[in-house]
């Protein structure tokens, strides 16, 4: 007997597709930030001169880690306030 993989239907709102794409870009432009400052905060650690600059982009970018979880609970929260009801899919990430 052959089974057929089960289709999942997905409805979701202009409003809500709009929010999640805005969370989508800020959480990828976090993300790249996070990249650029542990990247160029380990080239300073090349250079004595320049490894103060160093450790100040690995604070920076450590903080920017901490703000990856906090943008996806805005995310969350901003979908329940207009939903009306927490979001189906909360576990999915981007």
């Amino acid at each position: 007997m052959e089974t057929t993989p089960q289709e999942t239907t997905v409805r979701v709102g202009h409003h809500e597709l709009v929010i999640r794409r805005r969370y989508a870009l800020l959480s990828i432009g976090n993300d790249i930030l996070i990249g650029l400052w542990f990247l160029i905060g380990s080239f300073f650690f090349f250079s004595e001169k320049l490894i103060f600059l160093g450790t100040c982009l690995f604070v920076i970018g450590s903080v920017e880690m901490l703000v990856r979880p906090l943008i996806r609970l805005a995310r969350q929260l901003h979908i329940q306030r207009i939903r009306g009801t927490a979001p189906e899919h909360a576990t999915w990430d981007f």
